[in-house]
């Protein structure tokens, strides 16, 4: 694997690592409102579900870390498949900034990852 394709799962990883700590853990601080553009009632309301939302980034990224450690494009590719996926589907049910944060990333890293087999 080149270091360019390993580098970018690995940046796609800490993400989803840093937006699991702000669904799970930041949910109701002033950080993680501004990020996802939420009030502080809406924050306190929705907790039980941005924590199962985090849950699922961090399976996203444990998945991405693996691929890494197991040196194994095929795993990578599937996880990056699946947060290019969750980023369509954010961006058509959310907010369509999640296509450039999330979507866009993956793809280019997507594209690495074949390029470097």
């Amino acid at each position: 694997m080149s270091f360019v394709a390993g580098l970018l799962v690995a940046l796609i990883a800490v993400l989803h690592v840093y937006i699991l700590v702000l669904e799970m853990f930041l949910w109701s601080t002033p950080r993680a409102m501004k990020a996802f553009g939420t009030t502080p009632d809406f924050a306190q309301a929705t907790s039980a579900l941005a924590a199962n939302q985090g849950l699922y980034n961090g399976f996203l990224a444990a998945g991405l870390f693996w691929g890494l450690i197991a040196q194994a494009p095929a795993i990578q590719l599937f996880f990056l498949g699946c947060v290019a996926v969750a980023g369509l589907y954010g961006a058509a049910t959310a907010n369509r900034r999640i296509l450039f944060i999330q979507t866009v990333p993956a793809v280019v890293a997507i594209l690495a990852v074949l390029l470097a087999k």
